[in-house]
């Protein structure tokens, strides 16, 4: 069972009790949870071979409607989904710096229904300094709004890497690792969808209607496992038995070559996927 299902699943064990006005949001706790997850994959930092790291502390920003909906319950909403994002990162393998925290703040210029999220990552004194503000020198840059009941805008531009510790040297990821490009160079790969963007750091990308797809499409003519995009030399994508396949460049077919400007559809929805060398 998914990291997303099993977290759903806790809160539906709770809908008649502390969670009950929670699910009458415009912005649902499901909806943020894949939120932060997409947060740690487009800002994961290789380090060596065995290590990964990923934000520990995040700001998921609230209209002020959601906010006042949200916020009774943020303590124990926030701890729902910090064991979330360790759940998920143990899946991934990912490591943290310091103390998982998810914090819920108001955004004045967001409407109802949309959230916005921000990540940083902190060493375990640093968390412990920053706890209850992010003074203004180090306050996360801000994503783009995100609609709570369409699928997540993805980060803005990649915020820079947390700088290694004394001593370390951040390696080039070995020959075979996804982004790994020409000697001197890395092949960067997103997707666009409605002039947003998804940046591709896996080996693989599930695109679906499910909450647990790695970038989930609101689409009723979207399967809820749809296609996959696999990286390599070139990247492909792959239809995954989908009720109205894909077109790739005005074909229909199961199975693709993509490059670099390539527009595939999925249901009513366009997809452009990009790359890029550096």
């Amino acid at each position: 069972m998914g990291v997303l299902k099993r977290f759903e699943q806790r809160l539906e064990g709770l809908v008649n009790g502390t969670f009950a006005k929670v699910f009458k949001s415009e912005v649902q706790p499901v909806e943020i949870a894949g939120a932060l997850q997409r947060e740690c994959d487009n800002n994961a930092t290789i380090w060596n071979r065995d290590r990964t790291v990923v934000p520990n502390d995040f700001i998921v920003e609230l209209s002020a409607p959601d906010f006042e909906r949200l916020s009774p319950y943020s303590g124990q909403l926030g701890d729902e989904l910090s064991g979330m994002v360790r759940d998920y990162a143990q899946q991934q393998r990912y490591t943290f710096m310091g103390t998982i925290k998810v914090h819920l703040e108001k955004a004045d210029d967001l409407d109802t229904g949309l959230y916005r999220v921000r990540s940083r990552t902190l060493a375990a004194s640093e968390s412990q300094e920053a706890h209850g503000g992010y003074p203004a020198a180090h306050r996360p840059g801000p994503s783009a709004p995100t609609q709570g009941a369409g699928y997540p805008s993805p980060a803005s531009a990649p915020p820079m890497p947390a700088a290694p510790p004394p001593g370390a040297v951040r390696p080039v990821p070995p020959r075979g690792t996804p982004g790994a490009g020409a000697p001197g160079g890395q092949v960067r790969r997103w997707i666009e969808i409605n002039g947003t963007r998804h940046q591709i750091s896996r080996p693989t990308l599930v695109l679906g209607r499910s909450t647990e797809a790695d970038v989930r499409i609101d689409d009723p003519g979207v399967s809820r496992r749809h296609c996959e995009i696999r990286v390599g030399t070139p990247a492909t994508i792959q239809d995954l038995g989908s009720t109205n396949g894909i077109v790739v460049d005005g074909q229909h077919t199961t199975r693709a070559t993509l490059r670099d400007g390539s527009r595939i559809v999925v249901g009513s929805t366009t997809i452009v996927y990009r790359q890029a060398e550096g």
